[in-house]
């Protein structure tokens, strides 16, 4: 139990703290926007100096595909149209319940709008209890409760195309295939059939897989391919996939000014600064954060730039690579993320991007289809006692005697003081 009592004693130095954080923190931001308004002049020779060096560049930084001081208004998207959805929730393996087993739990959602057809509102649940399934990841080092985070993404992103794919059979039409080897620039835009309502597949959080990079080669090899299986299967029919980050940590686009505010001739990071934990010359504006310097130069409804992600893990994603942009979305600066194929069709990324505001409105602050999916996965307190009654139930069936809990975990449910 927490005594308040005692935690308030700590609530003053907090406070103080804070407020000397956000003095710091607007000066941040104003060398940043200085930055950023020297930037716009020197764009070019910014992009082309990253691109020269970008093998000595030790910090995670983007690439803008158009001028900084983009601003855009998102369009507004048709009445009719399809807003797909997953998410996931698990059960985590534990040695003290009856069963040393972990679930995966994935939300399905499928909103029609302007069709009068029945959404699909649902979750796909599998249980994992195969001695490969458990214990398969311990030869890389790697917790089972951390496998079963990442075999969770690639179910997601299975699911995801499953649902699109489904969708897209429904018709017989298909959005008209973007310019994917040609430049942003110069690709060539399309119209979807009028048999098929414009459709949007969307995921909570970023389609950069971040963990992916400590992994060793033969772990990836379970995770990565049947993600990029999927989501070429949704570039096959034409819909759009977008990745929605709230409350976005990254700083990909604010690195890119670190190359204005670097005080060496080159960006050689690898020869001036090799320890980037350190404090070195041009980590200026640490810790801002791309949201907060986009925050002071969008209005509401509008989108910022196009970045090209630099991380080094996308080197694996072939032709899917992440690109992005921030958007003010009323509520907060959101990260969108898509890849190459989605943002190289100017016509398709804009209609998603439509298609992801009216769903962020609907929502009143969040997209009301990850909602949805979140609440379809998660798995509470309830449905967790029933998952191993049922599971006790069938152990008792099967014949299995001194079926339950450890005396520990009993004790933890129920107190005797």
């Amino acid at each position: 139990m927490l005594d308040l009592t005692k935690l308030a004693r700590q609530m003053q130095g907090l406070s103080q703290h804070l407020s000397l954080e956000a003095v710091a923190s607007r000066q941040r931001l104003e060398l940043a926007q200085q930055h950023l308004r020297k930037a716009i002049d020197f764009q070019q020779e910014l992009i082309e100096r990253q691109e020269k060096w970008r093998d000595r560049i030790l910090f995670a930084n983007a690439t803008p595909l158009q001028p900084l001081n983009t601003r855009l208004d998102i369009p507004t998207p048709p009445k009719v149209h399809t807003v797909i959805a997953t998410d996931g929730s698990q059960i985590a393996p534990s040695h003290h319940e009856i069963a040393y087993c972990y679930l995966l739990n994935i939300g399905r959602v499928v909103l029609h709008y302007g069709q009068n057809r029945y959404p699909i509102l649902d979750s796909l649940p599998e249980v994992f209890y195969r001695q490969e399934d458990l214990y398969m990841s311990r030869k890389w080092g790697i917790r089972t409760e951390e496998w079963m985070s990442f075999r969770r993404t690639a179910s997601e992103a299975i699911v995801l195309a499953e649902l699109a794919c489904s969708a897209h059979d429904q018709g017989s039409g298909e959005w008209g295939v973007g310019s994917s080897d040609k430049e942003l620039n110069n690709s060539s835009s399309s119209s979807p059939s009028p048999s098929i309502p414009p459709t949007l597949a969307m995921v909570d959080g970023s389609l950069i897989y971040w963990f992916l990079e400590q992994l060793p080669q033969d772990a990836r090899d379970h995770i990565l391919p049947p993600v990029l299986e999927a989501w070429q299967q949704m570039r096959t029919a034409q819909i759009p996939l977008m990745g929605y980050v709230s409350a976005s940590r990254n700083v990909e686009a604010v690195n890119f000014l670190r190359l204005m505010a670097c005080p060496h001739t080159a960006p050689d990071c690898a020869s001036y600064c090799p320890n980037q934990l350190e404090k070195v010359p041009c980590k200026v504006f640490d810790p801002l954060r791309d949201t907060a310097l986009w925050t002071t130069q969008l209005q509401p409804g509008q989108r910022g730039p196009l970045w090209r992600s630099n991380a080094r893990i996308l080197e694996l994603y072939e032709d899917h690579t992440i690109y992005f942009c921030y958007v003010h979305v009323g509520t907060e600066i959101a990260r969108i993320e898509v890849p190459a194929w989605v943002a190289k069709d100017t016509e398709m990324f804009d209609q998603a991007l439509g298609l992801m505001l009216a769903q962020v409105q609907k929502g009143y602050g969040y997209p009301v289809a990850i909602a949805e999916a979140h609440n379809q996965a998660v798995v509470r307190g309830g449905d967790k006692t029933r998952f191993f009654a049922l599971l006790e139930k069938q152990m008792i069936k099967a014949g299995l005697k001194n079926v339950g809990t450890s005396y520990k975990e009993a004790r933890k449910r129920g107190s005797i003081a």
